[in-house]
């Protein structure tokens, strides 16, 4: 009998599984994404509304990536112990009712306490929505899994600045919350009717310590990382969360490594192919978030344009990532993911590094032709790597790995913002004219946007390590029909021991693969 299985649950509406989690999940997601960075631009109005500086309404933002990091290590347990469906959905219901809590707060103590739960809500959500995908597909399918993720991934993070723009010059900052409604509402009544479960057969018991440890960590981390930049890192407060974060992610190590069941199982980083790609992801989330942080702030400080057309000046990466997802899956049992990888990351950098010389005089549509190539090639990296990175995972992993691996895409993004946020205020982002007027320093966002290259070309080096072999399981051709047949739905259903696992070893395309490596 599988270690993970689809939990009896009260009879439902049937609905093929691999389509009824990406539908919610790709609704969430999408809803969770956009959240930070719809925010950004609403925060000046709140601001104003509540008689807060700038500088004080930030508040907001920190509180719920705080309490995201805090919340996500705490996923794959709940998920394990409680069914994934029943924990999802709770999530789910409640992100929404914190967005409508933020929508109707009337001071800004109000409003950061929203935050908070929804970070909270939103810490669980991509953890378990990632374990549900992984056990509806099959390991030959994970690339048409990971194209799921493409969506939300790609065009939330774009979308953003531009639907919060709209909102708020044309309505109030409260729409930028109160958006949220009708999609979570219709993704929960969605999840209620189809959303298979999945829960493992024993859970193990609760770890204290390690929930401990790792919430004072990586809330300590997360907020050392998403201020450090603006208050400086020679602030006591951040040196002092710097340093509390350091130790007890130490302690974590430490504590869970000699746990039977630990919160955070450390041991699967001994995973070859799950380590590597992990450590790629770091680096290369941290270039590319960096960049959607920087790049607005280039066209809006130094150059002059509103939030609104600055937003839409990214939306071609966003373009360029959905199209490159289409290509990319049909790349990867061909080519197996290190040449993508390499490629990919080699290709952002190259992006980035051209990036540094946009100035006034920068043609427009060349800038948004870069933007869509940096998107085309980072879909060569995002898709390899998630992919890849659950190739030898055992199923009843799948919980724990997820955290993981959702745990280091948040320290990713925060490292980006806080490594190119230092080095713009390092070089300084403004400089005096001949009269001692302040005017932009581009030689400051020339130097982040090296920093940024320099990230990527770090993880086009650690692509070089990835082995095809280790990847053969999930570089099967998967099945013609597009999984709309009832075979292919009974997969589905199944899904915890996926067809293909690692234990089954390379066959077919998969062995020429191994060959190749």
């Amino acid at each position: 009998m599988s270690a993970t299985s689809p939990a009896r649950a009260p009879r439902r509406p049937r609905m093929n599984p691999k389509a009824a989690v990406g539908v919610v999940f790709v609704a969430a997601l999408f809803m969770s994404i956009m959240d930070t960075t719809i925010v950004n631009v609403a925060l000046p109005a709140i601001g104003r509304d509540f008689g807060t500086d700038p500088a004080g309404v930030g508040v907001i933002n920190v509180g719920y990536l705080v309490s995201l990091a805090v919340f996500v290590p705490l996923s794959g347990w709940l998920g394990d112990r409680l069914g994934t469906r029943r924990v999802f959905l709770a999530s789910l219901a409640l992100f929404t009712l914190a967005s409508l809590l933020c929508g109707v707060a009337g001071s800004l103590t109000a409003l950061t306490l929203a935050r908070i739960l929804q970070g909270a809500a939103g810490g669980l959500l991509t953890p378990v929505g990632m374990t549900m995908l992984f056990h509806a597909f099959p390991q030959e399918e994970r690339m048409r899994a990971t194209r799921v993720l493409m969506l939300p991934t790609a065009v939330a993070p774009a979308a953003g600045p531009v639907l919060g723009g709209w909102l708020v010059d044309g309505w109030s900052w409260h729409w930028v919350f109160i958006v949220n409604l009708p999609v979570g509402l219709a993704a929960l009544v969605f999840g209620l009717l189809f959303l298979p479960d999945y829960r493992a057969e024993r859970a193990g018991r609760f770890d204290a310590a390690g929930f401990l440890l790792s919430a004072a960590g990586f809330g300590a981390a997360m907020y050392a990382l998403s201020e450090g930049a603006s208050e400086g890192w020679g602030s006591a407060r951040i040196l002092a969360a710097a340093l509390g974060g350091v130790l007890a992610l130490a302690a974590l190590v430490a504590v869970e490594l000699r746990r039977p069941e630990p919160m955070l199982d450390l041991r699967l980083f001994r995973d070859r192919i799950f380590r590597t790609t992990n450590l790629l992801s770091l680096f290369s989330g941290a270039a590319f978030l960096g960049m959607l942080y920087l790049f607005p702030l280039l066209m809006q400080d130094a150059l002059g344009m509103d939030a609104l057309h600055s937003g839409l000046m990214i939306f071609p990466e966003a373009l360029g990532v959905m199209l490159a997802s289409q290509i990319a899956g049909r790349l990867y049992p061909r080519f197996g993911p290190r040449r993508l990888l390499a490629a990919g990351a080699t290709v952002v950098a190259a992006a980035l590094a051209v990036m540094a010389t946009i100035g006034p005089d920068s043609n427009l549509w060349a800038v948004r032709a870069l933007l869509f190539v940096c998107g085309f090639a980072m879909a060569h990296v995002f898709m390899p790597s998630q992919t890849a990175a659950f190739a030898t995972i055992p199923v009843a992993s799948t919980g724990a790995a997820s955290t993981l691996y959702n745990a280091q895409r948040q320290l990713g993004s925060a490292l980006g913002v806080a490594v190119l946020g230092t080095v713009l205020t390092a070089v300084g982002p403004f400089a005096a004219d001949a009269s001692g007027t302040p005017v932009a320093n581009l030689t400051a966002y020339r130097a982040a946007f090296l920093t940024a290259a320099g990230l990527a070309l770090l993880a086009a080096v650690i692509a070089l390590r990835v082995r095809d072999a280790d990847a053969a399981a999930t570089m099967r051709p998967g099945p013609v029909s597009g999984g709309t047949g009832p075979g292919d739905a009974a997969a589905g259903t199944e899904g915890a021991v996926p067809s293909g696992s690692a234990a089954e070893g390379p066959s077919g395309p998969a062995r020429k693969a191994a060959g190749r490596a």
